[in-house]
Order: structure tokens, then C-alpha cells, then sequence
């Protein structure tokens, strides 16, 4: 565990207005985009430049999509999230499990064990959220990118109380911050898409 990885941040910076249980939260699945197909082609343009062809991809808070190319080949997709039955639909994936970050932020896989690693519009809800960075870091191969993606969507009472605090600029300092502090490096920010014509779209990518 890192200790007080964020003393900057104001106390309660993590806390939420919904502070029930996050699995029962998202036990009903949710068959459901949650950006539209305008930030979703841009997202996949990216996976397409940035992940290896051919590399083990880890797709952190994943659901029943996971927007990869479709004219790209990753013999070992591993997706983590919060509900089964959205997994278990995922045709990416090869294998997946379930785990509440917010409560334990340690990775069940092995260190160096991925070549790319995807958290698609669910940073905003991380709790400990150097804690889990960190974890990616070490399970991934040296130099591999960390692929972080937000917009301007998520479930507001789940989403903690920094995020919901701050705009677009903010919330790209914030994820910035995060890989700092869990130990990534040559990291960059690109608006994806600006929010103009569809949902807007940033992406940081931090490298292991």
C-alpha cells in the first residue's frame, strides 16, 4: 500500500455520495454504451495506433465492449470489472474476473504479465486510485502504455467527490497526477474528440 499517495487533495476527496456497496450497484448488468459512436471510433483509432499487435491487453473496468480494432489480433485479452454477466458477454475477452477496486486494489495476475493495459471511462470512480495504477504498472512489460479514457458521462452518485469537483482540464491533471504518483512516465494527454459532434473523449497514456 502507498502511503497518503494524494496528501494535496482536500480531505474527502475520495468520498462519494453513494457510499453503499459498489457491487450490489452494478448487479443489474448494463448492456449498454457508455459513450457514443463518434467517441467510440475515435477511442478504437487509438487502441489501433498505440497497442501492440499481438500483445496481452488487460481491460480494467471493463463491461460487455471493449472497443478494440476488429482488424487487429491479441492472443490474451483479460478483462476486469464489476459485473459477471457483462463480461461473460464480452466477445474480446479470453478471461475475466470481478473484483471491487475500491476494497482491494491488488491485481490477481502476475508482475510484467501484459503488454498494454485499457481503463475506459471508469477512472472516476476509483477510490485508491494510485493504489490500483501502481498495481497496473507492475503487471505490466516494460515501456507498455496505460491507456486511461474519460468523457463526460458516469454515474454521478458513484463517481468520487474530486471528480465531480472539476472540468475537463481538471479531471486531465487529476488522471496525470495518478500516474505520476503510481510511478509511470512519458505520459500524454490527447482530447480525443472535443465534444462537438458527439460525447467529448480524452485519453492519457502513461507508460510502465
Amino acid at each position: 500500500m502507498i502511503a497518503d499517495p494524494l496528501p494535496e487533495l482536500p480531505a474527502g476527496a475520495f468520498a462519494k455520495q453513494d457510499a453503499g456497496d459498489d457491487l450490489a450497484f452494478y448487479a443489474p448488468p448494463r448492456l449498454v454504451h457508455h459513450i457514443d459512436e463518434g467517441a467510440i471510433a475515435a477511442l478504437t483509432r487509438c487502441y489501433r495506433e498505440l497497442l501492440p499487435d499481438g500483445g496481452r491487453v488487460l481491460d480494467l473496468m471493463s463491461s460487455w465492449v471493449s472497443h478494440l480494432p476488429t482488424d487487429r489480433t491479441y492472443p490474451d485479452v483479460v478483462g476486469h470489472g464489476m459485473n459477471a454477466e457483462e463480461l461473460a458477454a464480452n466477445p474480446r475477452l479470453d478471461r475475466w474476473f470481478v473484483q471491487d477496486l475500491n476494497r482491494s486494489p491488488m491485481l490477481p495476475l502476475e508482475s510484467r504479465s501484459f503488454d498494454a493495459a485499457l481503463c475506459c471511462v471508469g477512472v472516476q470512480y476509483l477510490q485508491r486510485p494510485v493504489e490500483v495504477f501502481a498495481e497496473v504498472r507492475r503487471v505490466l512489460t516494460e515501456r507498455a502504455p496505460f491507456i486511461v479514457s474519460f468523457s463526460n458521462r458516469c454515474f454521478s452518485t458513484k463517481a468520487v467527490a474530486i471528480w465531480r469537483a472539476l472540468d475537463t482540464e481538471g479531471h486531465a491533471a487529476l488522471v496525470r497526477l495518478y500516474l505520476e504518483r503510481a510511478g509511470f512516465g512519458q505520459i500524454t494527454v490527447e482530447m480525443l474528440v472535443d465534444g462537438r459532434k458527439s460525447d467529448p473523449l480524452v485519453a492519457l497514456v502513461g507508460r510502465a
